[in-house]
Formats: structure tokens, C-alpha cells, sequence
């Protein structure tokens, strides 16, 4: 099938998964570019969240794409990814409220100054890393909203620049931009705040500065409309202002929207509700959370979702593409993979066996 104007092996995505292998500086490296290339057999890659700029940062390792050094470190990897006739695209991130200034070099930045209640992934007093409190973050001025939707921008031609076939911004699980979507969280009296058009904006100015830049064929978004991390528990109003978000997106021509759902103790996502976005979008959507290949061939047969992404599955079968296909069974995601997901080297990142070298 085709995304924008990539053409897919497959309907199969490797989903964002934060790894934080980077080399000093958030650059990427060699390592990661193997890691990527051993699963290059998806149909589409799509790669770790990629802080847009410093104070985008959220967790420590994770590879920027706003330096010099961190576009030659991604070359490395999108060149390793299109050696295997892969195609990968760069996920842009920013985190706001889900930072400290330990990890984004100043005050974390959000649509208003409501602490989020998570832990991030940091440096320790004692030293070393591991999870730290999130810092209260500040409201962002006029200044501090068209400076990052110009970061975005230029995340995005970077990215190119870099060799990624496309970008997917994170929309979702309660980072920035959904944190201005959020009307616990957003408590802005501008053109920003309020009513869910106005919380919208933010979001709908990223994406259309991004599409002006680098075509609209090469853009995506994740969205979670039914996950609220880092948001208080009661009501919620994000899968209504989802709605009318891609309403807005779909005269825009994207390449897909990504849907991110299912995961933890979140409500499941209502087939009523993927009904309504069929009705509204008509580009390719991809889902992702905690699907098996069964259930992945499932729910695009019945016409909710024309791409399926994988994440921890494929953290442990760098051929899950190869064995889906030829019915191999999958390793399982146990307890030794969970301590090695952040951090760390070749252990429980580039070492695991396929099924031919199983063999």
C-alpha cells in the first residue's frame, strides 16, 4: 500500500519506542543504526520520539534533531534502514509539562503551569539515572508558541535533510501538544485556550507549517484520544476535541494518522468511535497498542485501519515481519527485556536472535 508517495512491503509499522542509547550530545549513533536496520523488513519504521529542540527534552539519551552532529548520527541510521530497502520516519517530539530542568536545560514549558503528576527518566542526585519527578512547568508566552511551532518546521526539514522518508508528530500520551488539547491542563485565556477549536490551534498550526515546508505526503500525526498520561483522573472532553482535530486535518492530505491506544488501564477505543473517523478521514490510519498479528489483520479486514504497528514485540524479534509471515512463533517480551529497555548498550537492544539464526 502506499503512504503519501512511499510505497509499503507491507502493512506491518514498528511503532516509536523510546530507547535512550544515544552518544553524548543526544546524537545518534552506529548501534542505533544497527538496531534499526535488524527491523528494516516492516513496511514503515517509525523511529523513537525525537526531541524538536533542547527544552523539548523529556527523558536522557534520546536522540535530538536540531544539531549538526544529531543529523550526521540519524543519516547513519536512515541510510542503514534504505541499505535494506526499508522506509523510516522520524517522529518529532516535544514534551512540555513532562520534563525537568535537570534533563531540558531550563523551566519545562507547557499551555499553562499545571504540574504533571508522572515521573520522567533522568539524572539522580546520586548519580547515575533512572525515574525523577517531573518539574512544575511554566505557562508559554506568545514568543514561546511561534518559536515552537517554528522548531517543529524546522525538525521536520532537518529530518528530510537526514534521510527520513517522512514525519510523524507526537500528538499523543500527554505530551505538548496534547497537553494543549487538554482542558484540565490547559487553563489559557488566549486564542489558545478555552473552547476545543481554540485548544486545537496549537496543533493545526504545526501541522500546517510542517506541510508547507516539506509536502503533506510526507507528514503524519499520533494521536491518543483515549489515553490521558499524566492527566488527572474524571471527565474528559480529548476524544471529542480528537474529532474535531481531524476534521481539521483532512483537507491537509496526509500521509496517515497514527492512533496510539489500548495500552495500561486506558479505555479501549470504541469501534462507534473509529466509525466516526473513517467518516471524516479518508487517508490511511495506523493503530497501535498492544495488537497481535491476529488481531491486527482483524481490525484492518473490518475496514478501521489500513496499517498495524508492533512495539515491545518487536523489541525482541528484530524479524517479527519474517516470522508474522511465515507463521514462526514470537519470543515473548519478558522480564529481562523491561530492564533493558532504557539505557544501556548492545544488551537487550541489538542481541536478540531471529529465527534463522535461532535455528
Amino acid at each position: 500500500m502506499n503512504v503519501g508517495n512511499i510505497s509499503l512491503e507491507n502493512r506491518i509499522a514498528m511503532a516509536p519506542m523510546t530507547r535512550s542509547r544515544t552518544s553524548s550530545g543526544d546524537v545518534p549513533n552506529a548501534l542505533m543504526a544497527e538496531y534499526y536496520g535488524q527491523r528494516a523488513a516492516a513496511g514503515l519504521l517509525i523511529s523513537e520520539g525525537t526531541p524538536i529542540s533542547p527544552v523539548g527534552r523529556g527523558y536522557s539519551m534520546t536522540p535530538g534533531i536540531y544539531s549538526p552532529e544529531q543529523l550526521a548520527g540519524w543519516k547513519l541510521v536512515t541510510d542503514a534502514v534504505h541499505a535494506k530497502d526499508g522506509k523510516i520516519f522520524a517522529q518529532l517530539w516535544h514534551v512540555g509539562r513532562r520534563s525537568h530542568s535537570s534533563i531540558a536545560g531550563e523551566q519545562p514549558l507547557s499551555a499553562s503551569a499545571v504540574k504533571d503528576p508522572d515521573q520522567v527518566f533522568g539524572p539522580l542526585a546520586e548519580g547515575g539515572f533512572g525515574m525523577v519527578e517531573t518539574q512544575a512547568p511554566r505557562a508559554m508566552t506568545a514568543t514561546d508558541i511561534a518559536q515552537t511551532i517554528a522548531d517543529f518546521v524546522q525538525a521536520a526539514k532537518n529530518a528530510v535533510a537526514a534521510g527520513f522518508d517522512g514525519v510523524e508528530v507526537h500528538g499523543a500520551h500527554g505530551y505538548l501538544l496534547e497537553q494543549f488539547m487538554q482542558k484540565r491542563v490547559n487553563q489559557r485565556d488566549d486564542c489558545y485556550g478555552g473552547s476545543s477549536d481554540n485548544r486545537i490551534r496549537f496543533t493545526v498550526e504545526i501541522m500546517q507549517g510542517i506541510c508547507a515546508a516539506i509536502g503533506s505526503d510526507k507528514v503524519a500525526i499520533r494521536l491518543s484520544p483515549f489515553i490521558s498520561e499524566g492527566i488527572a483522573s474524571g471527565e474528559s472532553d480529548l476524544p471529542e476535541t480528537v474529532l474535531k482535530l481531524v476534521a481539521k486535518l483532512a483537507p491537509m492530505d496526509l500521509a496517515f494518522i497514527h492512533f496510539s491506544e489500548n495500552i495500561a488501564n486506558f479505555t479501549a477505543m470504541p469501534d462507534s468511535y473509529r466509525q466516526q473517523i473513517r467518516d471524516i478521514y479518508p487517508n490511511p490510519i495506523m493503530v497501535a497498542g498492544k495488537y497481535t498479528p491476529e488481531k491486527g489483520e482483524a481490525i484492518i479486514n473490518a475496514g478501521y485501519a489500513d496499517l498495524v504497528a508492533f512495539g515491545q514485540p518487536f523489541i525482541v524479534n528484530p524479524d517479527f515481519t519474517y516470522r508474522v509471515k511465515h507463521g514462526i512463533s514470537l519470543a515473548e517480551v519478558g522480564y529481562d527485556a523491561h530492564s533493558t529497555f532504557y539505557g544501556g548498550g548492545a544488551v537487550g537492544y541489538t542481541d536478540y536472535p531471529t529465527a534463522v539464526s535461532a535455528d
